[in-house]
């Protein structure tokens, strides 16, 4: 009695090729719909030249925004040391290893 491997390619009965083709559609329709709607003609940036900026800074465009702007407290020169106790530090710090 011989066992038969495999088969030929015509008794194989293989089906799920729909799901793969269903998900390869939804890829490309999206991929589509991504590329047109950050590529299409509504979507052009409108350069100015400088000349035509109306504020030359950003705190002009703040104030005349209605922003109030104030400069930031500075901070202290030194640092005061944090509370609770300091570091332990190794008895013996040249020891090899």
């Amino acid at each position: 009695m011989a066992l038969r491997m495999g088969g030929s390619v015509k008794h194989r009965n293989r089906h799920g090729g729909t799901p793969l083709l269903v998900a390869a559609v939804v890829a490309i329709l999206g991929v589509l719909g991504m590329l047109i709607v950050d590529h299409g003609p509504w979507n052009k940036p409108n350069v100015q030249p400088a000349a035509s900026a109306n504020y030359s800074t950003t705190g002009e465009a703040a104030r005349a925004a209605g922003a109030k702007v104030i400069p930031t407290e500075p901070k202290a020169p030194i640092e005061p040391d944090p509370p609770g106790p300091k570091p332990a530090h190794p008895a013996n710090p040249g020891t090899p290893q």
